[in-house]
């Protein structure tokens, strides 16, 4: 079986340069809006599951949804603390945050319109735990005064927030003495502060939660069924990084649902502009046909060759429409998380998974809008195609 060449069917797309360009951008669009809701959704898992390290547990009530609605009271939150896998840190002490969760509320500095913020009243061994804070500008906040450090994103979106200001919750001033980054974790997100400081300023006699180091990650199934099986305690003991993984589920999910329920409503658009294209392409070049298939090609060749030009609109569109995504990874937007009800920032984030997933939804679009039309090419009868010339 003979094939067509290849320059011809690049030659059929140029000529037809501008039908070529409309069809290629409407795919463009589709894989656009298809690549852009995945980086949202992978953003926004990465930026919670880089909030958990590797070898932390995190404790809280027993069905407790979020930090904000977990209440630990001190006698638990000790018997935690003693645990045998705990490690020990290099002062000697057990690597355990007994630490308080609360959400203020700080007004937007571009919008004015007040929001939920979170602050975490923490203890000495809670930056060892999180190796991956540093503190960019000013100092660490002081035990026993009411100062506060807060997250980069905070510090940039939110008035009042900036070094050397003061903040206004729980009945206090508090003075914002430094800013720390979390590398893009949910930390960037947060305000700390002293624990013993924000549980008097609330009121609070309890813990929200206790974050600890395991000498072992290996030991997690041995201290989980330990400290869930204690009848004198009501708790859920779950690695960091899986805690942080279900904080996302509900946002990461309606993104999932949203973005695939716009992807398959435009994608059929772009299906129906390709085949359109593609039956008057066919009924242009019904007498190069009919001389093609004068020539001795095969309705086989012919079908692949018209499969050929719709793949390649597919692949021009996937590629355009990759680079167009790609330029959301300087986007960096805030919402609310719906699990713990406080502002969020992330950011768009391409990975090779979804370059090759968007890379085949538009070869796949371009082959399904392509496939009736190469079908109707196959089967025109030489003589009549030759007679339209």
């Amino acid at each position: 079986m003979k094939a067509v060449p290849l320059s011809y069917t690049l030659r059929n797309l140029w000529t037809r340069k501008l039908t070529t360009l409309l069809t290629a951008g409407g795919m463009a669009l589709v894989v656009f809006v298809f690549a852009a809701v995945q980086m949202l959704d992978t953003g926004l898992r990465q930026t919670l599951v880089a909030t958990g390290q590797p070898d932390n547990i995190h404790v809280t009530r027993r069905a407790a949804g979020a930090e904000i609605s977990s209440v630990i009271d001190r006698a638990q939150a000790a018997i935690v603390e003693s645990q045998p896998e705990i490690a020990i840190g290099e002062d000697g002490q057990r690597l355990a945050s007994k630490e308080v969760v609360i959400l203020i509320t700080l007004p937007k500095r571009d919008t004015g319109t007040a929001t939920n913020v979170t602050t975490r009243g923490v203890g000495s061994a809670a930056f060892a735990l999180r190796p991956q804070l540093r503190i960019t500008e000013g100092r660490m906040f002081r035990p026993g005064v009411s100062e506060v450090i807060v997250g980069a994103s905070i510090a940039e979106r939110f008035e009042g927030a900036a070094l050397g200001s003061a903040m206004r919750f729980g009945g206090r001033e508090w003075r914002v003495v430094g800013v720390f980054e979390a590398k893009g974790s949910a930390y960037d997100s947060e305000v700390w502060t002293d624990a013993d400081q924000l549980q008097r300023a609330f009121r609070r006699n309890a813990w929200s939660v206790v974050v600890a180091r395991i000498a072992d990650p290996g030991a997690l199934p041995e201290i989980r069924r330990r400290l869930e099986n204690d009848p004198r305690l009501t708790l859920d003991v779950k690695a960091e990084r899986e805690f942080f993984e279900d904080q996302s589920k509900a946002l990461s999910n309606f993104i999932s649902y949203l973005g695939l329920t716009l992807s398959v409503i435009f994608s059929v658009g772009a299906m129906i502009g390709a085949m359109i294209t593609m039956y008057a392409a066919v009924a242009n070049r019904t007498g190069e046909i009919g001389t093609l298939r004068a020539l001795g090609f095969r309705r086989r060749s012919i079908l692949l060759t018209f499969l050929a030009e719709a793949l390649m609109l597919g692949v021009f569109g996937g590629i355009a429409g990759l680079m167009l995504a790609s330029l959301m990874q300087f986007v960096h937007i805030s919402t609310l998380n719906w699990q713990s009800f406080s502002e969020l920032a992330f950011s768009f984030t391409l990975t090779p998974r979804i370059i090759i997933t968007s890379m085949t939804f538009a070869v796949l679009m371009g082959v399904a809008g392509g496939f009736l039309p190469a079908v109707r090419a196959s089967r025109l009868n030489i003589v009549d195609a030759l007679r339209a010339n």
